[in-house]
């Protein structure tokens, strides 16, 4: 996948993805599907995306996503997307709903297919939908292929949705929604070193500051360092009460890692499934006691867990 669209060939036909595809859920990827598919019918799969979130933008808000950018170029190159053009919002947010399907849809991307959600909108104040878009392609000689919704257990799969979940902790639904975990990855900082007086010495890391915060408390996770190996981890998400931390943070202990300081590391922390709420005991011996079963409760979770 390459991130300038000014490489490909002026004439090269293309099938082109269009959304913010925050997360990359379910109803993302079978939108992204249809047009990594039409690289057997000799077009370009091309995903038409945003470098920043449209509503974060309008209401003037701190975006809180489901996974980085970095992330989604990464996930968008493994569904077979051969380039995502990503335009900066602001410089479009005023193109009327005709003008952006001409100047970008068209003489910009050179669109032959066009994929997008049932809810998709577009152009200036979102005056543009897929009934619009519909009108446009039928004049044009382009085909549109709109994606119904995707349900599980009879909800509509979105990324409001599934950011609520995790607020609300329900870590292991939103991850069947999204078809991947969520997590996140950061540098290992140096801590206070408590949960190594424990037995139970932890990897510490701040929230990115991107991404939309889970509920505080303890997780079962999977930490993947950078030789590569993948472990069990027992997540804590919050202010540790107990001891006190002046702002939410990460920090993981990894029951069967017996391995050499990972200080300055960058580890990638997926939550598997949420454990217990975060609380404060009454004494240190108690917290590191319930750490202690956490890790056993996390370990089972851990072993019959599957991607």
């Amino acid at each position: 996948m390459q991130n300038f669209f000014d490489i490909l060939p002026e004439s090269a036909p293309t099938a082109v993805a269009l959304g913010y595809f925050d997360g990359i859920h379910m109803g993302h990827k079978n939108v992204l599907s249809h047009a990594a598919y039409e690289k057997k019918n000799g077009l370009v799969s091309v995903c038409f995306t945003f470098s920043e979130s449209p509503k974060s933008v309008l209401r003037g808000t701190q975006s809180e996503a489901l996974m980085t950018n970095k992330e989604k170029l990464k996930m968008l190159d493994k569904l077979g997307i051969d380039h995502t053009y990503q335009a900066d919002f602001k410089s479009i947010m005023n193109m009327s709903a005709q003008d952006f399907a001409e100047k970008i849809l068209v003489n910009t991307l050179g669109a032959k297919k066009l994929f997008c959600g049932f809810n998709y909108r577009y152009g200036k104040n979102g005056e543009g939908d897929v009934k619009v878009l519909g009108d446009f392609c039928g004049k044009n000689g382009i085909k549109l292929t709109v994606v119904q919704p995707t349900e599980i257990d009879g909800e509509v799969v979105s990324s409001t949705l599934i950011k609520k979940l995790i607020r609300d902790g329900q870590i292991k639904k939103a991850n069947k929604m999204l078809c991947h975990r969520f997590g996140f990855s950061g540098v290992i900082e140096h801590g206070r070193q408590l949960g190594r007086e424990f037995g139970t010495p932890t990897i510490n890391q701040s929230l990115c500051s991107e991404l939309v915060v889970p509920k505080f408390g303890v997780y079962c996770s999977a930490v993947t360092l950078e030789n590569g190996n993948t472990y069990c981890g027992v997540t804590n998400i919050g202010v540790k009460p107990t001891v006190g931390s002046p702002t939410p943070l990460c920090e993981t202990w990894m029951p069967k890692y017996c391995g050499e300081e990972l200080y300055g590391q960058i580890a990638d922390v997926r939550l598997i499934d949420f454990i217990r709420a975060e609380r404060k005991f009454d004494t240190l011996d108690d917290l590191k006691n319930t750490i202690i079963d956490n890790g056993k409760t996390a370990l089972e979770i851990f072993g019959n867990a599957s991607e």
